[in-house]
């Protein structure tokens, strides 16, 4: 006797028709997805003329294997006293930044090409 499989999904609609889900969804896993997203259905990174230039493997394992801001914790010692409404401390939270130093934007503005009129404009000097 066969048995029934427990995980598909198939919908009959309004008019009659039966939706296989995981059929559809299966037969579309490698078209591109709507938007500015460059992915496919399956969320494989994709590049020009659409092949797949990462797959969804390694940019879930390159995500957790990157060294990202995590929290250190520190245990709350608890008084002698009962009473948590006086003795409440709030438990230090302190994060780590791994991130790679980056040189600095240098900016630079020359005041003296313009100037601040009596309105509140800034005109370019001797206008």
């Amino acid at each position: 006797m066969a048995m029934k499989q427990t995980g598909r999904k198939v919908y009959k609609t309004m008019q009659g028709k039966t939706i296989d889900m995981d059929l559809l969804r299966q037969r579309n896993e490698l078209t591109p997805a709507v938007g500015n997203a460059k992915v496919n259905a399956r969320g494989d990174e994709l590049g020009a003329g659409g092949r797949i230039i990462k797959k969804r493997e390694d940019v879930v394992k390159e995500y957790y294997n990157t060294d990202g801001p995590r929290p250190v914790e520190t245990a709350v010692k608890r008084s002698a006293n009962k009473d948590l409404t006086e003795d409440w401390v709030e438990p230090e939270v302190k994060t780590t930044k791994t991130t790679a130093k980056k040189d600095p934007v240098v900016v630079e503005t020359s005041d003296d090409e313009w100037v601040e009129d009596d309105e509140g404009n800034f005109v370019k000097k001797g206008d």
